[in-house]
């Protein structure tokens, strides 16, 4: 069977913790935050997982 590639986008964009979830960055922080209430800058920090339905998607676009 041969080896799978990581899609290099998608290496860039998810990592993968101990017990096999993926997650991501919150989108929204890298332009106009001066428009952007303190309270959603805040809100926007950190990483969440990735919904359910991307799951199978992203497996296949880290060669998982």
């Amino acid at each position: 069977m041969p080896k799978n590639k990581t899609h290099s986008g998608a290496g860039k964009r998810f990592r993968v913790t101990g017990s096999g979830k993926i997650l991501r960055e919150k989108a929204g922080k890298r332009h106009n935050l001066e428009k952007k209430a303190s309270k959603v800058t805040r809100r926007m920090t950190g990483t969440v997982e990735v919904a359910k339905a991307d799951v199978p998607r992203a497996k296949k676009m880290l060669g998982l």
